[in-house]
């Protein structure tokens, strides 16, 4: 019953009757969620519009509502958190609103629902109620594994949003350029790189940081706009020490250090920057020459562009070099864990040896 007054109702530009994002990257499921609950309301607004004798030879007078009245107003939007759902309580949140008109129901987090609560969305789902978008976020894991799997395989109109945890750097890459597509700005792939080196890997930074450069950055977004913005903590990571120090580039690879050290970063974190470039100096080294990039990326554990930028610092580098920074670098995480005076001194130290062993 529900289901066919709901194909009777639906608009072209409506959400469908029930959606299902599932996922862990926080940012984009509420991303989907708001979007979802703003084209509802649109098309709810615009069914509400469209309804009844709304031509010119409509009568005046009583019963004429105007454009600010409860009827032209589209429902509520009830955003409930699964586990405090009781049983019974989702049909009277998607029950017709006093005014008419339609309504949104969000349910977070329901791989937290209980076996009835769980039970109940699935029914409802399978026969949902006219001019009422429902939308169900849910984690995605085990954990409530058997409600998202009955939503996925409901019969009906049923949208499911996929927003998964993004871990590779590919991944994040794409999804810089996405960003500043959506401002209607472009960036290099210089200034892409850059900017998750220094902002890192939560997405809702990276999403605030593009949004800033694209509204502050006049013209080209390259490597240098980058910096000018995040200079200080992209030099805080610790892998642009190691980078300059592989690349033998001595004064600039201590400036990165003392900033790295003056915002804060533990030296620990930088001993294993350090150790972390002269591995894939190592392992970057001893592969063939005629290897393909992707190949030895997933070898060797890092991504390709990683692996261009290898091949590039591996100049003037010797097997014998490599090995002998790799004990410099043992020897200063040693020192800065208890056994100097001045850790920062200690990682200074290191630093020069390092360039020292290349050529």
């Amino acid at each position: 019953m529900h289901g066919m007054l709901r194909a009777m109702t639906a608009r072209p530009d409506a959400p469908a009757p029930v959606n299902v994002i599932a996922g862990e990257e926080e940012l984009l499921v509420e991303r989907s969620v708001s979007a979802l609950i703003t084209a509802a309301r649109l098309a709810q607004s615009l069914h509400s519009g469209d309804s009844g004798d709304s031509g010119p030879d409509r009568a005046a007078g009583a019963g004429d509502s105007g454009p600010e009245s409860p009827a032209s107003v589209p429902g509520d939007v009830h955003d409930v958190a699964a586990a405090d759902l009781a049983a019974g309580e989702l049909a009277s949140l998607t029950s017709p609103s006093l005014f008419g008109g339609g309504g949104v129901v969000v349910i977070r987090a329901a791989q937290d629902a209980g076996k009835d609560v769980a039970d109940e969305i699935t029914r409802y789902a399978a026969d949902p109620a006219p001019d009422v978008v429902l939308i169900v976020t849910h984690a995605g894991g085990a954990k409530g594994k058997a409600l998202l799997t009955s939503l996925k395989k409901t019969p009906g109109p049923v949208t499911v949003i996929d927003c998964p945890k993004i871990t590779r750097f590919s991944d994040r890459l794409d999804f810089v350029r996405g960003e500043f597509r959506r401002a209607g700005r472009v960036a290099d792939e210089g200034g892409l790189r850059a900017l998750l080196d220094a902002v890192g890997s939560d997405l809702r930074e990276i999403a605030a940081a593009c949004s800033q450069l694209a509204s502050d950055v006049e013209g080209h977004i390259g490597e240098e706009a980058v910096a000018r913005y995040y200079q200080g903590r992209a030099e805080a990571s610790g892998f642009t020490v190691s980078d300059r120090a592989v690349e033998g580039r001595l004064a600039d690879a201590l400036e990165q250090l003392r900033w790295a050290l003056a915002t804060g970063v533990p030296p620990v974190l930088i001993t294993s920057a350090l150790a972390q470039g002269i591995r894939l100096l190592g392992r970057v080294g001893a592969a063939p020459r005629g290897k393909n990039s992707a190949a030895l990326a997933a070898e060797v554990g890092a991504p390709p562009w990683k692996v261009d930028r290898v091949r590039q610092q591996l100049r003037g580098w010797a097997p014998e070099g490599v090995a002998h920074a790799l004990q410099v670098v043992a020897e200063a995480d040693a020192q800065i864990k208890g056994e100097a005076a001045s850790p920062d001194f200690a990682l200074e130290r290191a630093v020069r040896r390092i360039v020292a062993c290349r050529g």
